[in-house]
């Protein structure tokens, strides 16, 4: 039977529009805060996530915001289907991954690869965690080491603290908590200001990620006589949350192993170029001694916020365990106060 060349062409052109069709990535819209914009290393990383994406299932269009605020709102009000924002601000929208930034709780880089290959795992006890309300989360990704930047290397110890003001965020009511806690004044800022302030000399420290003494300049804020004192206050995370009605349960386990993978290595080469940047000259060392009176209060400010609602009591449990696990010489090892 011969056929006509013009109806073979049309039905290889049905053929394949219905092909295409049922193949077709969904499209989404995902917001993204960096503070650098579309040439900053968050950005940059979210390009490949994208990239990724498209191979299961997702085509995902991505906005640059600079002001994680307007992010955080856009996803609130459907205007971005998903958003990477830090955990500080994420907390909001998932309480159990929004504790992984809670003081003093993550204190290596070691510990940070276990809880977020916890995460990615997909674990059928942790899945139930992820999801609050509408929201899902869909990745973590270390954003590195929080630590004090100081105008003045006196600032050495925990009593040299009192009196002393400091730059926190509005948002995050552990951050204030603790600074009263050693007689600290604490400045509200934001993530749009609170660099500027330390370095104008607005403030005689500022808690910050490694990350910040480059991409922020808060090199210009410890000159001359500053430092940053050598004492992990915590790990910041990036974290993508979603709208649970805009992706379905496959790709969200899919992305979370992703981050727990090819983006924590990814994350790491990032973090690990900052600490290269900085001068040695600037390191504070911290006595063995000074160390464990960090470590309490920051345990005791975790408690205190845990039974306060701030911190999720299932992720500061987890987190406890990986420290002890790592560590089991530690004080907190010997107790269940966490």
């Amino acid at each position: 039977m011969r056929y006509n060349k013009t109806v073979l062409a049309v039905a290889s052109s049905l053929l394949l529009a219905v092909s295409g069709s049922a193949v077709a990535n969904e499209k989404r819209t995902m917001c993204v805060f960096d503070i650098i914009g579309t040439s900053g290393d968050i950005y940059n990383i979210m390009k490949d996530y994208r990239t990724a994406a498209l191979d299961h299932g997702y085509d995902l269009t991505l906005k640059a915001y600079t002001d994680e605020n307007i992010a955080a709102e856009d996803l609130k009000a459907g205007q971005c289907d998903a958003a990477a924002i830090t955990g500080l601000r994420g907390r909001q929208f998932n309480n159990y991954t929004g504790s992984l930034d809670s003081i003093g709780a993550v204190p290596s880089y070691d510990a940070m690869r276990a809880i977020i290959q916890v995460i990615g795992s997909n674990n059928e006890r942790i899945v139930p965690h992820l999801k609050s309300g509408n929201f899902q989360v869909m990745g973590v990704a270390p954003m590195g080491a929080a630590y004090l930047f100081v105008k003045d290397k006196s600032i050495n110890n925990v009593n040299a603290l009192a009196g002393k003001s400091i730059s926190v965020m509005e948002y995050d009511e552990a951050q204030a908590k603790m600074a009263a806690s050693v007689g600290m004044s604490p400045v509200m800022s934001d993530i749009t200001n609170f660099s500027g302030r330390f370095n104008n000399g607005s403030v005689d420290i500022s808690f910050a990620p490694v990350m910040a003494y480059s991409a922020l300049e808060l090199y210009k804020g410890m000159e001359p006589n500053g430092g940053i004192v050598q004492y992990v206050l915590g790990q910041l995370t990036t974290q993508v949350i979603g709208r649970q009605d805009k992706f379905n349960d496959d790709f969200a386990a899919w992305s979370r192993q992703y981050f727990s993978s090819t983006v924590f290595d990814r994350a790491m080469r990032v973090i690990n170029n900052s600490y290269s940047e900085i001068d040695k000259k600037w390191w504070i060392p911290v006595s063995e001694g000074d160390a464990e009176r960090y470590d309490e209060m920051m345990r005791d400010a975790r408690i205190e916020l845990t039974r306060a609602g701030v911190y999720n009591k299932d992720m500061m449990s987890l987190l406890r365990n990986i420290r002890c696990r790592m560590d089991a010489s530690r004080a907190e090892c010997s107790d269940q106060r966490e």
